[in-house]
């Protein structure tokens, strides 16, 4: 399978893209948006998303085919890891979530489409329209695609052309999903770019910061602090910066017959993407208890990446990565052989699997690549208080408790600042209708007409 060049990112790596080039190619994005994509229904949009996130799921779909064949060389990433990361993405993909997401940001499944009554208005006397961005820029960081697949989606619905800015040498995934658009719908593909070049290029970034409506922005909080003082102030920035993430187990969690299953999900959040997310695991808190104490729930966790290591290997990292696990594992060979409360597994033949266990319960920030922390805790305010070098920071916390006791854990959660509570083995999956960093999806990227009649 050969895919043709219909995006900048898909030309030869000796022809670079210009200033020239990419103002051209903004204009035509919004030419095209006003020809084939702003007076289209939500409804046929959301089935052609639908339509599409399903034919990924295909084994025979040319497109998942060609991407799973060629992923692991260009993204890093072993097969294993990207038919899983795949299939969890775009399964979840569907109208009736498509729908449910609108719904909920805009109060009305129409409300792109034409005026419509605010339930909140017992009079009836006012409607409201929802109008997303004439261009919408996207700039991507690293190779996870989960965020820039989910922008590309939300830009589709809320009918604005998009261009999609990827770092050098980290634009394939996102050019496959735009790809795949384009095979179902290729007007609505025409209204898609995607690019990719080094960040900090002042020249292309002011020239697509001028021609652009919203920009979203994920990145290493250095890197948003520098666009932010480069975008116009007329234009909208949704940015989101470093974020960790991690889980909780109670001890009410563990009784019973059901740890394997528990330890199994764990494994699950830890392996997808290989913790390359913001939304993946580093730590994770195991209340004491007299059924599996901590540190046995360390060593079964070794025992059971040993085993996932089988079925689905993390495949071979750069020198810079290993050299940064080796070193961590040395320091914790030392510490652990001198000081109680410590211990430590790894893998036989190489830097695939790491777990350290530790009583301190300092939130410590993983090297990724599964390296995970087990730290042991009393209670919910020893969690608290362990991640307060945190604070801000975290995104995620994975939550295994009974039903009970979950209620008042997650309003304490929600009150020293997380914004997303999961269930364990879901941590890389938010459904669509999640509100990433707090905030709504949709809702932040429209503008509103009142009409008061």
């Amino acid at each position: 399978m050969k895919l043709p060049n219909y995006f900048l990112a898909d030309m030869a790596p000796d022809q670079p893209v210009d200033a020239n080039v990419l103002r051209e190619a903004c204009l035509t994005l919004k030419r095209n948006r006003r020809h084939y994509l702003q007076e289209r229904t939500t409804p046929t949009l959301i089935r052609t998303i639908a339509n599409v996130a399903e034919n990924w799921t295909l084994p025979t779909y040319p497109i998942r085919q060609w991407t799973l064949e060629r992923g692991p060389k260009e993204t890093g990433f072993p097969i294993e890891t990207l038919t899983r990361g795949v299939d969890q993405f775009m399964s979840q993909v569907n109208e009736s979530q498509l729908q449910a997401l609108i719904e909920q940001d805009l109060g009305h499944l129409k409300r792109l489409d034409q005026p419509c009554l605010n339930p909140s208005d017992p009079s009836g006397q006012r409607m409201s329209m929802a109008f997303g961005p004439e261009l919408m820029v996207h700039i991507g960081a690293g190779m996870l695609p989960n965020a820039i697949w989910t922008h590309m989606i939300l830009g589709v619905l809320t009918k604005s052309a998009q261009l999609i800015k990827c770092p050098s040498g980290a634009s394939f995934l996102a050019r496959m999903f735009a790809h795949s658009l384009y095979d179902a719908d290729p007007k609505l593909g025409t209204c898609l770019e995607v690019a990719e070049w080094e960040g900090g290029n002042h020249e292309l970034e002011s020239v697509v910061f001028e021609e652009a409506d919203t920009i979203t922005a994920t990145g290493s909080d250095a890197t948003l602090k520098e666009i932010h003082q480069r975008v116009p102030h007329d234009k909208t920035l949704l940015s989101y910066g470093h974020k960790v993430s991690g889980a909780w187990i109670t001890k009410g969690a563990l009784e019973g017959l059901a740890t394997r299953k528990l330890l199994h999900k764990v494994v699950d959040d830890i392996v997808a993407w290989n913790q390359m997310g913001c939304l993946s695991p580093h730590v994770i808190y195991v209340e004491d208890n007299p059924d599996l104490p901590p540190i046995q729930f360390a060593e079964r966790l070794a025992d059971a990446l040993r085993d996932r290591e089988v079925e689905e290997p993390r495949g071979p990292l750069n020198p810079t990565s290993s050299a940064r696990i080796a070193s961590r594992r040395s320091f914790y060979a030392i510490r652990s052989a001198h000081t109680p409360g410590t211990a430590f597994w790894e893998s036989s033949d190489g830097t695939e699997w790491t777990v350290v266990y530790e009583e301190d319960p300092i939130f410590q920030t993983s090297c990724l690549n599964r390296f995970i922390y087990v730290k042991k805790v009393e209670s919910l305010k020893q969690v608290i208080d362990g991640m307060e070098n945190m604070h801000g920071k975290v995104s995620t916390m994975a939550l295994a408790a009974m039903p009970i006791e979950a209620e008042a854990i997650i309003e304490v959660l929600g009150q020293w600042g997380v914004s997303r509570v999961c269930s364990l083995g879901t941590m890389q999956t938010p459904p669509l209708g999640w509100r990433h960093d707090g905030r709504p999806a949709l809702a932040n990227l429209v503008r509103w007409i009142d009409w008061e009649i």
